[in-house]
């Protein structure tokens, strides 16, 4: 079996749970505080199927991949209706931070793991233990770059929602009229710019450091735990 196909093996699972619990983690935060939006649209499920969106979980990241692009895609957004959320300002913040705090959640537990596994096994594990390892390492890789990755505050990431309740309200008023252009604006920021202009690395100066910054965290813990 070749590399291509057991990374392909590895990421995948590990995706899909990273992308299940991000979304859910958005229902259940927004149930707590006064919308069963989600709830009543049966998406407080972990069924990947129901959070599956086939262009932004499949097909553009795969086409990016191919094209040798910064791969970035999205599920189906859990609904949340923020007029009835107890505080809507506030809430609206909680259940966007909720997802990519679940995220570093998952990162954590997966860094423990690996770890524990390291322990277990030596620094270089083969055979099915080998597989585990590079499973684990995807698994926090992932889930700390989708966690990152939506703090971005570009409509109509998790970052977005958070900005606009941290603005004064004339503000988050104006900001808010960018969210029909969110994509748009993905795609300008993340492929158009870098592309023209090469550069000025924006993904490579503004995304990936801080993702590395934090992926280096998760693996300290995940030395300490090994005993190394």
């Amino acid at each position: 079996m070749n590399d291509t196909l057991l990374i392909a093996l590895a990421m995948i699972p590990a995706l899909v749970v990273a992308i299940v619990f991000h979304e859910v983690a958005h229902g259940w935060t927004a149930l707590l505080l006064g919308d069963p939006t989600a709830k009543e649209r049966r998406r407080l499920s972990l069924n990947p199927i129901r959070h599956v969106d086939p262009f932004g979980t499949l097909i553009l990241p795969g086409l990016l991949i191919l094209s040798g692009l910064p791969a970035f895609g999205w599920a189906k957004p859990v609904p949340v209706t923020k007029q009835r959320l107890n505080n809507p300002r506030l809430g609206m913040m909680a259940v966007a931070a909720a997802g990519p705090g679940t995220n570093l959640v998952l990162a954590a537990l997966g860094s423990i793991a690996l770890g524990l596994l390291a322990r277990a096994s030596g620094p270089e594990p083969g055979g099915i233990e080998g597989f585990a390892f590079v499973s684990l390492s995807l698994f926090v890789a992932i889930n700390v770059f989708l966690a990152l990755f939506n703090l971005l505050p570009i409509p109509p990431f998790d970052g977005s929602h958070i900005v606009e309740g941290l603005l004064p309200e004339r503000a988050a008023r104006v900001y808010e009229r960018l969210r029909p252009f969110g994509l748009a604006l993905m795609i300008l920021v993340l492929l158009v710019i870098p592309w023209l202009f090469p550069g000025l690395g924006i993904v490579e100066r503004v995304v990936l450091p801080p993702v590395d910054w934090v992926q280096e965290r998760f693996m300290d813990l995940t030395a300490w735990v090994a005993g190394a």
